[in-house]
C-alpha cells in the first residue's frame, strides 16, 4: 500500500506555480478554441506558455507500466465520444457543434500541476451545454467536501449523486488520483462509491488530512458510462458513441475550511 504523502508549505508554494502555469496554458487553449483549429495547433498552444515560464510538459513522455507506447504530446484532445487521452493531431480539426476535453499537465522544479475542461466550438446543443454544465458543477461539488476529516469516499459520493441525480452516467474505470512529484499516486479518488460502508473496487477510503494534495476529474456519460481504449492505446471513447465531458483541478487540503484551489491563475 502506497504512502500518502502531505506536503509542506515550501513545497505547496512550488506546487501553486505548476498550477498557475498550467492554468494559463489551459486559459491558451481556451481563447485559440475555434472552428477548422487543429488539436495539434492547441498542443503547441499549451507548449509555448509551458515552457515559457521554464517549467515541462509532465504528459510527454509519460507511459505507465500497462501502456505499450509513451504518450507522444503536451496535452491530451478528446473530442465528443472521447472521453480521455485523445492525441492531438494535425488532422483533427474541430467543427461547429463539437466538444473538446482539453487536459494539460505542468512540472515545474520537480512538482506537478495537472487540470483539465470540456467546452464547445461555437454553438452547441442544449445537450451538450447541459453535460458540461453539470460535469463543472460536480467537480465543485466534490471539492468543497475535501475538507480536512471528511473521508475520500465523502467527496466520491457527493461527485456520483449529482451527476446521476441529474440523468448522466458516471465513468467508472478512471480516478481522481494524488499529485505531487509523480503524476499518478495515492490517494487514488474514484468519482462514484457503494452505498453503506462498502469498498469500491479496490479503492480504500481515507481520512483527508491538511497537506494532502490530489486531483478530482469527474468524468461523465450523456448515456451509459462504459467505455473502451482505441488501437492507439491511449484514447478513451465511451462505447456507445455518446458524449462525455471531464474537468478537472489540482487541490490542497487545507487545516480549516475549503481546499485550496492549485490549478487557478
Amino acid at each position: 500500500m502506497s504512502t500518502i504523502i502531505r506536503r509542506t508549505p515550501d513545497e505547496l508554494m512550488i506546487m501553486r506555480e505548476a498550477g498557475r502555469i498550467n492554468a494559463m496554458a489551459l486559459q491558451a487553449m481556451r481563447e485559440a478554441v475555434r472552428p477548422g483549429i487543429s488539436t495539434k495547433e492547441l498542443d503547441r498552444l499549451a507548449e509555448d506558455v509551458i515552457r515559457k515560464h521554464n517549467a515541462k510538459a509532465a504528459f510527454l513522455g509519460y507511459r505507465p507500466y500497462h501502456v505499450p507506447t509513451a504518450y507522444p504530446a503536451t496535452i491530451t484532445a478528446s473530442i465528443n465520444d472521447e472521453l480521455v487521452h485523445g492525441i492531438p493531431s494535425e488532422d483533427r480539426v474541430l467543427k461547429e457543434g463539437d466538444i473538446i476535453s482539453l487536459d494539460c499537465g505542468t512540472q515545474y522544479n520537480g512538482y506537478i500541476g495537472d487540470s483539465a475542461f470540456t467546452m464547445g466550438v461555437g454553438e452547441i446543443s442544449e445537450e451538450a451545454q447541459r453535460l458540461l454544465d453539470v460535469t463543472e458543477a460536480a467537480l465543485y461539488a466534490g471539492i468543497d467536501k475535501a475538507r480536512a476529516g471528511n473521508e475520500t469516499r465523502d467527496i466520491s459520493r457527493t461527485i456520483q449523486k449529482y451527476i446521476e441525480s441529474r440523468g448522466f452516467g458516471v465513468v467508472r474505470e478512471y480516478t481522481g488520483h494524488g499529485v505531487g512529484t509523480e503524476m499518478h499516486a495515492e490517494p487514488q479518488i474514484p468519482n462514484w462509491w457503494p452505498s453503506g460502508r462498502q469498498r469500491a473496487r479496490g479503492y480504500r477510503s481515507i481520512t483527508l488530512e491538511p497537506g494532502t494534495v490530489f486531483a478530482l476529474e469527474p468524468m461523465v456519460s450523456a448515456r451509459t458510462p462504459q467505455t473502451k481504449v482505441l488501437s492507439d492505446h491511449w484514447t478513451v471513447v465511451t462505447c456507445d458513441g455518446s458524449l462525455c465531458a471531464h474537468f478537472e483541478h489540482t487541490i490542497a487540503v487545507t487545516p480549516e475550511g475549503p481546499p485550496l484551489i492549485l490549478t487557478t491563475v
